[in-house]
């Protein structure tokens, strides 16, 4: 059995210019970092007591005999490109799906470590997030930037650099008493009203080719962020500032990325005390995030007292795996070694000779 635990993320600064159409061209740069709630997924071969071979849990329940079978796209085409049978997998998640935080992400990074360990098999960070992309973009067709995965799987405050050739990922250095600072300004709520990002980020990158100067400051913000973040000497207010100025330009890309309702949850915590924030994600609803100076942010909650206030902490890990029991099972049809020149076939209990070769 292996269970395998994976952060969601918040992205600050550069969202957008981490499409393939745009940073291929001009180069992206993304400033995010994981925080302590996450998804699990268990995956243990199931057990052939059943009149199914496979069995998947998630908000619904497949019990399926051939991948073909498997309506969620995402395992299905991760199954069939691993070559992954007769499983039983579950997943659990902190936080809902839908929500801004790179969700299905950081489940396509967990979930593709967990395969690969039921196999025996060993993947690195890089490894992971660049299977997760192949799957999420490649695979099953879903419309997006890179950065969910990539932060979801190495964990951490990072600076993600996008060109041509690829990405980068530069851990961003800050003292831990001003990290510790930087994470007790930040609020996170819930809006209460879920969001699919699909529509949106189709309809967002349209209009990437007529906001190229826009995308272009967003990318330059990351740099001045990171200045903001490592130099002492700065005020760390103005990364809160930053984040309203940035909001408002994010927000001008597409209609879609706000909503009235939205607009409304901002301008009161602006008005409570908070210096800035942003709707994390896509856009369109889900969470929320606000940097306020501690002696506001009880204003701030009294405001917004109608959402539900979800506290954190920064964490560093990134995917990792909780727990790991290999298994001595053999997928059906394989056959196994128990003696030096014998194979035992699990299912026609009949002993044949082999020939070994050394």
């Amino acid at each position: 059995m292996i269970i395998t635990k994976t952060p969601f993320r918040m992205s600050f600064f550069g969202g957008g210019t981490d499409f393939s159409e745009f940073f291929k061209e001009y180069g992206g740069s993304v400033l995010s970092t994981t925080f302590d709630k996450y998804c699990y997924v268990t995956v243990r071969h199931l057990p052939r007591f059943f009149e199914y071979t496979s069995e998947i849990c998630y908000s619904q329940i497949e019990r399926v005999n051939f991948i073909s079978e498997v309506q969620h796209p995402m395992i299905r085409e991760a199954m069939r490109e691993l070559d992954i049978h007769e499983i039983r997998l579950t997943y659990e998640a902190d936080l809902p799906k839908h929500s801004g935080l790179g969700t299905s992400s950081s489940f396509a990074v967990g979930m593709l470590n967990a395969f690969h360990l039921i196999k025996g098999q060993y993947r690195d960070k890089k490894a992971l997030a660049d299977e997760a992309i192949y799957l999420e973009r490649g695979l099953c067709k879903e419309v997006g930037g890179l950065q969910d995965q990539i932060a979801s799987s190495f964990g951490g405050l990072n600076k993600i650099t996008f060109d041509s050739t690829g990405y980068r990922v530069d851990p961003v250095i800050v003292y831990p008493i001003r990290k510790r600072k930087l994470n007790s300004n930040l609020m996170l709520f819930f809006t209460g009203f879920a969001r699919f990002s699909f529509d949106i980020q189709v309809s967002t990158r349209k209009c990437l080719k007529d906001k190229i100067q826009d995308l272009l400051e967003m990318k330059s913000l990351t740099e001045e962020a990171e200045k903001i973040l490592v130099n002492p000497e700065r005020d760390l207010n103005d990364f809160g500032r930053l984040l309203d100025y940035s909001w408002k330009l994010k927000r001008s890309l597409n209609k879609d990325i706000s909503t009235e309702k939205i607009d409304e949850i901002y301008e009161k915590a602006k008005k409570a005390g908070a210096l800035g924030g942003k709707v994390l994600g896509a856009g369109g609803g889900g969470f929320i995030l606000f940097y306020a100076e501690l002696d506001k942010q009880a204003a701030v909650r009294y405001a917004l007292n109608d959402l539900l206030y979800v506290p954190f902490r920064f964490e560093e890990q990134g995917a990792s795996v909780i727990y790991y029991v290999p298994e001595t099972y053999v997928p059906q049809g394989e056959k196994r070694v128990i003696e030096d020149d014998v194979w035992y076939d699990d299912y026609s209990n009949k002993w044949e000779k082999a020939e070994i070769h050394h």
